[in-house]
């Protein structure tokens, strides 16, 4: 089977050959449907040897749709059977602490033991045409969705839902939320707010192709980033500032940006992973002001992002492209090409 992977550290992934692999005792094999191309596997190309706990190579793809295809021994009997469309659950834990018992596995307490956050993420993920998941409790039915577009909600729709639910008692009507970064996460960030909160729901980006899509998903207002991005925010909504603030970038501009837009009580969430600073202080934030860097989401999470997006509330903007010209949508990505999430199909 063929499979993108990462190789040499800060060099592109490539694309090899690999054997079918055999589910072994309590594993499960996928038939790929479609794999997330997300913005963080370029920081894991970027940064050198050492940064990371992962041992290469490893096949990349942490955002993963498609069927079961075979059952190892014990595996079987989780509820699933040959051929159901399955999501994977993307941070893999060890299963049996507490956060991992109630299915918080992005926040186990031996993740600095395991080596590795997941397939996709030291571990081998799901661009290739097979992917092998170490127990069906890492898979979530996906009813009747189409698996060759849904692998984008194990992440891009995973991670601002869960930064969003965590926010949504500040999220009364009159408030207003904003996303900075309107790329893959941002437009399930848009989408999200709008199904889950009355708040006004302000868009932030540099490309008015992305703003455009984010008025498509729902947004309220669209502002072009700058200088005067938080004062333009700060004027939509009356002069208060917003209750929430999702950072979907990471940057030390874009979290400026956010603690200058943030309202009196609120959450300044940061999901970007562009290794920026906010120094916290006084005066630096709003008074009683939360800053924050949620991780990923949990399994339950999932579940119920599949659910709005079974109801029809969630409508992530996909483009797909076949598994070999994975090396040309990286580097779209690099460049900010891809206006919301594009998906490497495997299968011919």
């Amino acid at each position: 089977m063929r499979a993108v992977r990462m190789v040499h550290w800060q060099a592109p992934p490539e694309l090899t050959d690999m054997p079918v692999p055999e589910p072994g005792p309590g594993e499960v094999l996928i038939k790929v449907a479609g794999a997330g191309v997300c913005h963080s596997d370029l920081h894991v190309m970027e940064w050198p040897e050492g940064t990371l706990p992962y041992a290469l190579p490893f096949t990349l793809g942490h955002e993963t749709a498609g069927w079961v295809h075979s059952f190892g021994p014990g595996a079987r009997g989780a509820g699933l059977n040959e051929g159901d469309a399955v999501l994977v659950y993307g941070p893999w834990g060890c299963g049996l602490c507490p956060p991992c018992s109630r299915g918080a596995e992005n926040y186990c307490r031996h993740a600095a033991e395991i080596g590795a956050a997941g397939g996709g993420l030291g571990r081998d993920g799901g661009m290739s045409e097979y992917m092998l998941v170490p127990s069906p409790r890492l898979l979530v039915p996906l009813g009747d969705l189409d698996p060759h577009t849904a692998a984008p909600l194990t992440d891009a729709a995973l991670t601002p839902y869960h930064a969003i639910k965590r926010s949504l008692h500040r999220l009364v009507p009159g408030t207003t939320a904003v996303v900075i970064g309107a790329g893959g996460l941002g437009q399930a960030a848009v989408q999200l707010l709008k199904a889950l909160s009355p708040a006004e729901v302000v868009a932030v980006d540099l490309d008015t192709a992305k703003l455009d899509l984010a008025a498509e998903s729902g947004a309220d207002h669209c502002v072009l980033a700058g200088d005067d991005a938080a004062d333009r925010v700060r004027r939509l909504s009356g002069g208060l500032g917003a209750a929430l603030v999702l950072d979907c970038v990471g940057a030390d501009v874009t979290m400026a940006t956010a603690a200058a837009a943030a309202s009196v009580e609120s959450d300044i969430t940061v999901v970007g992973l562009a290794g920026g600073t906010l120094p916290v202080r006084f005066g630096a934030v709003p008074w009683e002001a939360s800053v924050s860097m949620p991780y990923w989401g949990t399994r339950p999470e999932l579940a119920e992002v599949i659910a709005l997006a079974a109801a029809g509330k969630l409508h992530l903007p996909v483009k797909t492209y076949p598994l070999k010209e994975a090396g040309q949508v990286y580097g779209m990505l690099q460049e900010g090409k891809v206006p919301g999430r594009a998906v490497l199909l495997p299968q011919p």
